[in-house]
């Protein structure tokens, strides 16, 4: 029996949850761009962060989205940082910390004015557990946001503590993945 939807597409949320995609599996940052095409699928604005990946980063998500008219709408820090390098280096630690606290204040007034329905902060995890950003600035966007904002976070190494605030928390885990193999991301499939 097919699904029957209303003619109206817009719906905004009454009750906005806190979501987690988290774990050493592939699909983190898919899932939730998918979840945000869904959302503006029903009308409702979306904003995505990435954080630690610039907008120098050429992914297909973003691709597909700039060619269409969506109301999903995609930023990225554009401070230099390199996965492997940036960790040993004191100075673009430092500077990483400053950035992402500045840009969640910002997010912060955007959740409480509910300038966005969904906000998708994508490996503001992985800036947790590499402690690159404080639990405290990342609560505040959970505590200060407007009663129908959607917050959904990606990335590996969810504490216990993050989880507990959580209201929907998914793991995915790796159980089989091509590079085992030698075979490295491919462009259209892995970004």
């Amino acid at each position: 029996m097919p699904l029957k939807v209303s003619g109206d597409i817009s719906f905004m949320l009454e009750k906005g949850l806190v979501q987690i995609y988290t774990g050493d599996g592939k699909g983190k940052t898919t899932a939730a761009f998918g979840l945000a095409l869904r959302a503006a699928g029903r009308g409702n604005k979306v904003l995505i962060f990435q954080f630690l990946k610039p907008s120098s980063l050429d992914t297909g998500e973003r691709n597909a989205l700039q060619s269409g008219n969506l109301k999903i709408r995609v930023e990225s820090l554009d401070e230099p940082w390199d996965m492997v390098k940036s960790f040993q280096d004191e100075q673009a630690i430092r500077r990483m910390q400053k950035a992402i606290g500045d840009v969640l204040d910002k997010l912060a007034q955007d959740a409480e004015k509910r300038l966005y329905d969904v906000l998708i902060l994508d490996e503001i995890i992985f800036c947790l557990s590499k402690n690159l950003v404080k639990f405290d600035d990342v609560m505040r966007i959970i505590n200060r946001r407007a009663s129908g904002v959607e917050i959904v976070m990606t990335g590996r190494g969810a504490t216990k503590e993050l989880i507990e605030i959580a209201d929907l928390v998914t793991e995915m885990k790796c159980v089989k993945h091509p590079f085992e193999k030698g075979i490295f991301a491919r462009k259209g499939i892995d970004f």
